[in-house]
């Protein structure tokens, strides 16, 4: 049986609320294990961690909460993440509890707030927690129970924070049921609300009543795509290779994929196979509206079928005649096809959820919203491919976000198997797929961000310290607490490698080491330059020397520099001029260890024209032909290499001549000065100096290295508050804080939600509004409130001249936060979307619909949240402290003119008078 039709017991309001609330009376089908565990372990007053695949039956936990406060007499919170979300589990509980037994709270509407379960999106709860309580209006008061469903939404960069401020801030006393998706550490979620809320139980289960069947489609046809065991790709898979010899194109290294199947054959494929109705993901919203046009004329739905979709359809336009999608659209909606995104009209998405739950509508091509908890389950997802563009470029799918998708297939009661088609794509093909399919979870991560309201809020009924413990409670310090356990390891280890290196060398006075090494590197360079004016002398007196040696007679003394000498210098005699290749002839010498050598005259480098000549005459000389040639001498020539040999002793025959000038003798002194110092100095009795530097080089190293991991773990430890810490200070200098306590400026600010609440107030209490009429008011509310990040954006209606020059007025103190903001090293966005103004203006002054959307290129979805955002602001105005009656009163009447259909709720969720803030739960 559907385990969504549970029976509605009637309490008895003096039941006894110690006694555990039996399953079995209110769900008339046989409950999983994990559901039972969960359900037990709330009946022990704990509060529960549900982690479990989509589709799997996780929010009858949450429906055994509500029965169980109800049998207590007690109430229940039911918190989603999307306002959508929350006006469908409005619908779903007012058919199953009772329309007097409901309540609502979204940004812009309050319904039967006093009822025993009140739904509401996740940021309306946190706001609840944390407006101030008095005796009299505790909006937590007989609250036995907040259902936080979707939890994993906690991992969602924009919006994540307020999931941990809700935990954090609910108190105590409340059980929290978190409903989350397959996360990887479900554990430490758990441990962690533990800690900063109370006993916590998890309940995990990776069981799915209705078991995937995952299947690739290619151009040749739709196959499986993992093997009977689920662990890897199927024998009959085969990964697309290009073909040999393939050049590719442009710098990426990914190989071609094989031409992705038409979204026509994909859709035959499945209806064939009776796999449908089929949610088909496509990333972008132009490519669901392509992807409906793409299908052409073809039909999903019998002639019955068609005609109940036609029945619903004209009811549809009968009372919402702008409200229906263009001609395209609305036919393919009578075939059975549809699109689903952030584009279409809320109005629209409702009817097309309506019609798909009833199984009428076949196929909806949607974006990964649709996968974030909007109830509509299918027989079949379909995933057009595993990458997407982001912010911040072209990333592949994550485990969670394809398992979110894929889970979204097999109805539990309809269907016996569900069915996840992943399809072959321009970028990836099966072995991606494959991967996807195989892949676990991710783990959750924490995405807490102090804003200006935090500090504002937790300032008014907290000292400092105390803020700073909430603060400190956040998922982030908790994962971050668990690293440093391991950092903290690797610090000591670093730290005892530290001493030991000390204890080798930790008694080296390092300054004399330093001064040493500066005096080596000084002697190095003395001696470089030393060379150089060797060089530079030894090219000038070559020339002079070559010309002498041609007048020289032989018998001559010289000293000579030769690489076949070894690089002495050696005394020799000149015995013979041979003719040489060149104009210069060839030097027969003998030296002083009686060695014959043929040399140029280049290698003379002195000539002793002042010695005697040496008697060469008689001596018999061997026969040397090639320049470098040497020979050994005999008995013969020993008399005169002696006699060289003792000239060389009595005169400088080993100095060249250019080592003899005076810039060359200055240098070597101071060389040979430098050279004696250094053997004087204490460092040079030292051990193994190179060895010494090296233990210093590490040493260096690793007190940089500890430094660098104290400054990060001190980082990862104390960023929360160091930023709250910076907010607090950029408060003080617009006057909203005065030491710690908020102001009245103080107080505006924190009554408000947004982007950056400081701007919004500082903007409210300028005085530059105070005197703009209701629809220019909503216009500058849109610029300072709303992003629209589109390139292409335009709108056919000019912005209002009053509202344009009031939002110029405004620029000066903009640019005051954004510079407060940099000097505190704080990144919050103050929006300033001035393109929109007049569309918003247009629209409180009654413009059709139909010709609002006419003059812009925004598709409707858009303009609606443009508008809610600007609804959501207006809201809060009447509820601000410092702002003027006139400012109040003109909100009132520009959130009236805005708040109509298509962008007020559908009528079926009528507000009551609010008698408080939306955005806060405060009195006015």
């Amino acid at each position: 049986m559907n385990q969504s039709t549970p029976a509605t017991p009637q309490y008895e309001p003096d039941v006894d609320r110690s006694a555990p609330l039996n399953p079995s009376e209110i769900f008339p089908f046989p409950l999983d294990d994990f559901q039972l565990e969960a359900m037990d372990a709330l009946n022990q007053g704990h509060s529960v961690v549900v982690s479990a695949p989509t589709g799997s039956g996780k929010t009858l936990i949450g429906e055994y909460a509500i029965h169980r406060a109800l049998a207590h007499g007690q109430k229940v919170f039911y918190t989603t993440p999307l306002k959508a979300l929350s006006n469908q589990k409005l619908r779903d509980f007012r058919d199953e509890f009772g329309a007097e037994n409901v309540g609502l709270m979204t940004g812009d509407l309050s319904v039967n707030r006093e009822a025993s379960i009140v739904v509401m999106t996740t940021e309306i709860f946190r706001n609840m927690l944390y407006a101030e309580a008095d005796e009299h209006d505790d909006p937590l008061a007989d609250v036995e129970a907040v259902v936080l469903d979707e939890c994993h939404y906690m991992n969602d960069s924009q919006r994540g924070t307020v999931w941990e401020e809700s935990i954090i801030h609910c108190p105590p006393t409340v059980q929290l049921v978190a409903l989350s998706a397959t996360v990887a550490n479900a554990g430490q979620l758990t441990d962690w609300i533990e800690k900063v809320h109370g006993p916590t139980t998890l309940v995990m289960s990776d069981h799915r009543p209705v078991p995937l069947q995952f299947s690739f489609c290619s151009a040749k046809g739709l196959h499986p795509l993992l093997n009977e065991a689920g662990t890897g790709l199927h024998p009959n898979c085969k990964v697309w290779r290009a073909p040999r010899g393939h050049k590719r194109k442009g710098r990426s290294q990914r190989p071609p994929q094989p031409e992705p199947p038409p979204i026509s054959f994909v859709v035959a494929q499945m209806a064939e196979r009776q796999m449908l109705p089929a949610i088909y993901f496509i990333f972008s919203r132009r490519g669901c509206d392509k992807a409906v046009r793409d299908l052409g004329v073809q039909c999903l739905v019998t002639q019955e079928e068609q005609a109940r979709i036609k029945e619903r359809l004209t009811a549809y336009s009968h009372d919402n005649p702008e409200a229906v999608r263009d001609g395209i659209h609305a036919d393919a909606l009578l075939r059975g096809i549809a699109a689903h995104h952030a584009g279409v009209l809320p109005a629209w998405k409702e009817l097309i959820e309506e019609l798909f739950q009833q199984g009428l509508v076949k196929v909806v091509f949607a974006t990964e919203t649709l996968a974030a908890g909007i109830n509509m389950p299918a027989r079949s997802t379909v995933i057009a491919a595993l990458s997407k563009r982001t912010e911040r470029g072209h990333r592949p799918l994550m485990g969670s976000e394809f398992l979110q998708m894929a889970g979204r297939a097999g109805r539990r009661g309809l269907d016996s198997q569900g069915y996840v088609v992943t399809v072959q794509s321009r970028f990836e093909g099966v072995r991606e797929a494959g991967q996807l399919a195989i892949s676990p979870a991710d783990p959750l991560v924490s995405q807490f961000t102090p804003s200006y309201g935090m500090v504002l809020n937790l300032l008014q009924r907290h000292d400092l310290a105390k803020a700073r413990e909430l603060v400190e409670r956040s998922f982030g310090r908790y994962l971050a607490g668990l690293d440093l356990v391991e950092d903290e390891e690797n610090l000591s280890q670093l730290r005892l490698q530290l001493s030991q290196l000390e204890g080798v060398a930790g008694d080296i006075p390092w300054e004399d080491f330093e001064d040493y090494e500066k005096m080596r590197g000084r002697l190095r360079e003395e001696r470089r330059l030393l060379r150089i004016l060797q060089q530079q002398a030894e090219e000038t007196l070559a020339n002079e020397l070559t010309m002498a040696l041609q007048f020289a007679s032989t018998g001559t003394l010289v000293s000579l520099k030769s690489p076949q000498l070894r690089g002495r210098v050696a005394p020799a005699v000149i015995v013979e001029k041979v003719k040489g290749p060149g104009q210069f002839p060839l030097l027969l010498c003998l030296t002083d260890e009686n060695v014959w050598i043929l040399l140029p005259c280049q290698a003379v480098v002195s000539i002793h024209a002042e010695l005697s000549c040496l008697q060469v005459d008689g001596l018999e000389v061997p026969e040397l032909s090639r320049s470098g040639e040497l020979r050994h001498g005999d008995q013969a020539s020993g008399g005169l290499a002696l006699a060289v040999a003792h000239m060389a002793r009595r005169h400088d025959m080993t100095t060249p001549q250019y080592d003899l000038a005076g810039e060359v003798l200055t240098q070597a002194r101071l060389v040979r000065d430098l050279e004696q110092e250094q053997e004087h100095h204490p460092a040079h009795r030292w051990g193994d100096r190179k060895q010494l530097k090296k233990h210093r080089r590490r040493m260096e190293d690793l007190e940089l290295e500890i430094a660098e991991r104290q400054h990060l773990l001190h980082q990862r430890a104390n960023r929360h508050w160091e930023t709250f810490l910076a907010l607090m200070e950029i408060l003080q200098h617009f006057g909203c804080l005065d030491e710690l306590d908020p102001t009245e400026i103080g107080r505006t600010v924190s009554a408000l939600r947004g982007d950056n609440e400081l701007w919004l107030g500082l903007a409210l209490m300028s005085g530059h509004l105070d005197d703009l009429s209701p629809p220019d008011l909503a216009a500058v509310f849109e610029a300072i409130s709303t992003e629209v990040n589109r390139p292409d954006l335009w709108s056919g209606f000019p912005p209002p001249a009053a509202a344009e020059e009031a939002l110029q007025d405004l620029s000066g103190l903009r640019r005051e936060l954004l510079r407060a903001q940099e000097r505190a090293g704080v990144v919050v966005p103050a929006w300033w979307e001035p393109e929109l103004m007049g569309l918003v203006d247009a629209w409180a002054r009654g413009t059709s619909w139909s010709d609002l959307i006419a003059n812009t290129s925004l598709d409707e979805g858009d303009v609606v949240r443009i508008m809610r955002r600007t609804v959501d602001l207006l809201a809060q105005v009447p509820y601000c402290e410092a702002i003027s009656e006139q400012l109040r009163s003109h909100a009132r009447q520009a959130l009236k003119a805005i708040n109509r259909f298509p962008v007020a709720e559908a009528e079926d969720l009528v507000p009551a008078p609010a008698a408080l803030n939306p955005a806060t739960e405060r009195a006015a």
